[in-house]
């Protein structure tokens, strides 16, 4: 069965209006508390046209920062920051879940209380650097963690989850990706510990399960999805047994019947073709994709539905432009992470700029 971006899809206990799905992106707006700006609401709102919106990475506790000027739901004011987001999302017929994360070793003791040592599977530092408003620093050797901290982290996802709902998001996403804390305990590189948490594929999956579980039990699973990317080069992540690893991460999720899945393939190696086949959950393919590119995919069955990032930075109204074969805005990637509206709410949409065509 063929589908197209303009069809409808069923994903957990929603119906999505279509299958063009906006990508968690960072955007370094909140303060230095974690607190969303009023512009967030602007920003969301201008994109509620996609058939989900996936928020930018939000972090489960004051450990979990890595970057600045990231948005958090673990305090009340971060909860309440979030909820004209949802509301006005909701006021224009949009979806929205909270992708939530923690970066484990990717933080600098900048970013955490105290300046405190950041936490990880093993005491393995990142061989690079990280951005800072002063400048880039070197990441640091963080500390692994004890096996009663992992459980704590696990609970930690649970009460955000708790918190997300509570702000009115429709659901939320496990950040399992991009090097962080989910995704280094993936990894035999970055995860070289000797207990339940390391060693075999199957312990180096429990902590990514143990949290989708505890996920699930508040959300439900019709509630929960989950991002993943295999191999991504980012962050210091390698994965020499990503095949092993991923083909059974997605067996061991068919039982739990998420909402989707979401598999992000940033080096064009097939994970798409590799992963949608052992899926029982709606499949959600993103990285790299144009309108043509996402729309033979959906045509021959290797997704449910395509994920798209920057483009819709640069088009808040995507999915206008998408069904009228219109000239896209080209995102301007210097201002991707600085605060402020420009580069996050001032580009033009179609009806803008023909306004503005009018009104000359």
């Amino acid at each position: 069965m063929t589908s197209d971006l303009f069809d409808f899809l069923t994903v957990g206990s929603y119906n999505l209006r279509n299958r063009i799905i906006m990508a968690p992106m960072t955007r370094s707006r909140a303060d230095d508390n974690g607190i969303q700006p009023e512009i967030a609401v602007t920003y969301y709102t201008q994109r509620s046209s996609a058939g989900l919106i996936i928020s930018e990475a939000t972090n489960v506790s004051a450990m979990a920062k890595g970057y600045p000027r990231t948005p958090g739901l673990y305090t009340p004011d971060q909860i309440a920051a979030w909820q004209p987001v949802t509301d006005s999302v909701h006021a224009q017929g949009g979806l929205i879940f909270a992708q939530l994360f923690h970066t484990g070793r990717v933080a600098l003791p900048d970013f955490l209380p105290d300046h405190v040592q950041p936490v990880a599977p093993s005491a393995i530092a990142i061989d690079g650097e990280n951005y800072t408003d002063e400048g880039m620093k070197r990441f640091v050797v963080p500390r692994a963690l004890e096996v009663a901290e992992i459980a704590s982290v696990v609970q930690e996802f649970a009460e955000a989850t708790r918190n997300a709902l509570s702000a009115g998001f429709d659901g939320v996403e496990l950040h399992g990706a991009s090097g962080y804390l989910v995704h280094q305990f993936l990894s035999p590189v970055s995860n070289q510990r000797t207990d339940d948490y390391g060693g075999s594929v199957e312990n180096r999956v429990r902590f990514l399960l143990e949290v989708i579980d505890a996920m699930v039990s508040v959300a439900g699973s019709e509630r929960v999805g989950i991002k993943l990317s295999p191999q991504m080069p980012f962050n210091g992540n390698e994965e020499p047994d990503a095949e092993e690893v991923y083909v059974y991460i997605l067996h061991a999720l068919a039982n739990r019947h998420l909402a989707y899945i979401h598999v992000a393939d940033h080096i064009n190696a097939g994970w798409h073709a590799k992963l949608r086949p052992l899926s029982v959950s709606p499949f959600f393919a993103g990285a790299n994709f144009n309108k043509d590119t996402g729309r033979e995919l959906l045509k021959n069955n290797g997704a449910d539905a395509i994920v798209y990032g920057s483009l819709f930075v640069a088009n808040p109204d995507l999915v206008t432009r998408f069904e009228q074969d219109a000239e896209l805005n080209v995102p301007d990637a210097s201002t991707f992470y600085v605060p402020g509206p420009k580069g996050y709410t001032d580009y033009p949409t179609l009806a803008d700029l023909q306004e503005a065509q009018y009104s000359r």
